[in-house]
Parts: structure tokens; sequence; C-alpha cells
């Protein structure tokens, strides 16, 4: 616990009063940054662990990161998004869920697994920016924790990457609120949600309210913000007949022309069964998607194993305008965001 405590008071030290909360009656704060709306105690931490009320003042992370890389930007993934560009992405410490099968739990679940040790970089808005610029990043994303709980380090950078032509992105849960995502609608550009399930069931062994996310999902799209969606799928838990057509057909009624990703669980973390999502249920997952009237469902994870899953094919014609292998894009047939072939317009970011 010594380790614990020796991290939580290094983060203590880099933060700022935040922006996304209200003060209450005897020093008592309610937090806004997701959706459990915390009301926090004085001297007490919220479920993120990383956001505090110090004597009636909501205190935040500031001023590091936990783990900073460059990315294609289809590994977050957006594929409808600047195909080919590099993304910066960044993440700090803590979130408002506790996932057993994370695949980034040694930065999310920082102060409450002692086994969670990352150790964070300290850097100002700046140098961050002249970091994504040094390295032809085209994007620069928030993500690796969860970013809506750090979304005031995340405006105040992303307020300088816009200023010099960055795009911005958010990797999430969605676990959102209306009003950090109207905080946060001006300086992100790009939003993947990972739409974990179909089932409250299944929401809260992870510490979440699928409905949050699901308000999330037609806020952000109803706002211009671009959306994809990301769904894992785990054998056992979310991958039924019925619970994915309950997620396509959810995602087509906010707009058939969102893309959704199903990707392949592995074994992580405190999660080390069931066996890996077999490629097979991945091409069921994304025939589902298209019956269930989606345009646009790509099968993740397993690079050249999914058939036609990896591409983007027009709907007016059927020609594939992007060809991937995995994360790499070997054809870009778009002119002007447009088929190439027949001219019908293909929902995205090309720039």
């Amino acid at each position: 616990m010594a380790e614990e405590r020796t991290l939580k008071e290094l983060l203590a030290g880099n933060t700022r009063e935040g922006q996304l909360y209200e003060p209450m009656a005897d020093d008592w704060v309610r937090c806004y940054a997701c959706g459990h709306r915390c009301k926090i105690g004085p001297g007490k931490d919220g479920i993120c662990r990383v956001r505090f009320n110090r004597e009636g003042k909501l205190f935040v992370p500031w001023g590091y990161a936990a783990g900073v890389a460059l990315d294609p930007v289809e590994k977050k993934p957006f594929f409808h998004a600047y195909p080919g560009s590099q993304a910066l992405s960044f993440g700090m410490l803590g979130c408002d869920y506790h996932c057993p099968y994370c695949q980034n739990w040694v930065t999310s679940q920082a102060l409450r697994d002692p086994e969670a040790i990352s150790p964070p970089q300290f850097f100002t808005p700046e140098q961050f920016i002249d970091t994504a610029l040094r390295s032809k990043a085209r994007i620069v994303t928030s993500t690796y924790n969860e970013p809506l709980i750090t979304s005031e380090w995340a405006v105040e950078l992303f307020k300088l990457a816009k200023s010099v032509g960055l795009v911005t992105s958010y990797v999430s849960n969605g676990n959102g609120t209306p009003e950090v995502l109207e905080y946060i609608r001006p300086w992100v550009d790009l939003y993947k949600v990972d739409l974990k399930g179909f089932r409250q069931k299944e929401y809260q062994q992870l510490g979440g309210v699928l409905q949050n996310v699901l308000d999330t999902i037609r806020t952000l799209y109803e706002s211009g913000t671009w959306v994809e969606i990301v769904t894992l799928i785990i054998p056992g838990f979310n991958d039924s007949d019925e619970e994915l057509t309950d997620i396509a057909n959810f995602i087509s009624s906010v707009s058939p022309d969102i893309p959704w990703h199903v990707t392949a669980f592995h074994q992580d973390y405190k999660m080390t069964d069931p066996d890996p999502t077999p490629v097979k249920t991945l091409i069921r997952a994304a025939e589902i998607g298209h019956r269930s009237g989606l345009r646009y469902v790509y099968a993740g994870n397993r690079p050249g194993g999914v058939e036609k899953y990896e591409h983007t094919f027009c709907p007016g014609c059927e020609a594939t305008v992007i060809e991937r292998d995995g994360f790499h894009v070997v054809s870009n047939k778009l002119q002007q965001g447009c088929c190439s072939k027949c001219g019908t317009k293909i929902p995205g970011r090309w720039g």
C-alpha cells in the first residue's frame, strides 16, 4: 500500500480545481465528469479515485500522462476519419469502471488496484503539442484511461491542438453526462464509444449504467461529433444473436452510417477465461450488423482472417473504397469523400 500512497500523493500535487462540478452544503461537491455524478465529501475521492474534494473544491488531474504513444488512427479504431494518419495518444490515470478484462488496467485501475502502477510523465500543453507536430501526427487522442474523468486537462491540450490545425479525439466508455458532453463539444472532433453490451446486468458488473452510454451516443451524433462504436465480443458475456442484434438495431436507430467495430476478446487482467473470440463469431456479429441496416461494419483484431470486414465498401455500387490489412491502409480510392466509381458520398471525416 506504500506504493499506492506514494502515487496518490504524487498525483495530488499535479491537480487544478476542476470545472465540471458544483459546490454543495457542508463543503460537499457534486461532480459531473461522468455518469456516476459522485457526491464527494471533504477529503474524499470520487469513484474514479482521481477527482477529489479538497476543502469544498473539486480538484482534478493536470499536467501529466501515464502513457504516450504514436499510433495509426485505425488502431483507435477510427476507420472513417483521416485514413492512414498518425495519432499521438495520451492517457492519464483512473477510470469510472472496473472491467475485469481491461487491456489498459495498469493505467485505468491505478489507485484502485495496488498492482496497477504506471509512473506519470509530466509536461505542459506546449510540450505535448510540440511532440505531436514533430512526430507529424495529424490527430491527438485522449485514451488508455477514461478520458471523460480527465476532461479539463484534455480540453486544455485540445484548445492548443486545434489552434495549430490538429484533429482531436476521445476513446471512451461513453459514461457521460449532458454537462461533460457540452463542455467538451467545441474541442473534440472524433469520439469512439465502447458499447460493451446491451444488458444492464452486464453493465452493473463493470460499474456502469447502459442508459448513460446510449444517451451519450445519441447526444454525440446529434451534436455533429464524428462517432464510431466498438463492441468487444466476449464469448458467454455478450455474444448471443439476440444481444448483438439489439446493439446493431440501436446503432442503426441513431444512424445507419455510424461505423460499428466488433473486436476480439483475449484474456487479460482478471478475466482468464473464456477462450479468445473465434473469427466465426466476429463474422457472425458483422453479418448481424448488416442485417440490422448498418452500412459500415468492421471486424477487428484478426488481420487477414475476417474476410471482407476489414475494408470499406460503397453502399451505392459495392466497390471497395478503402482496403486495409489490420491497421494498415492498402489503398484509398475515395475522391473528396465520395466513391470514385459511382460518386456516392461516404460519411466520415476525410480531410
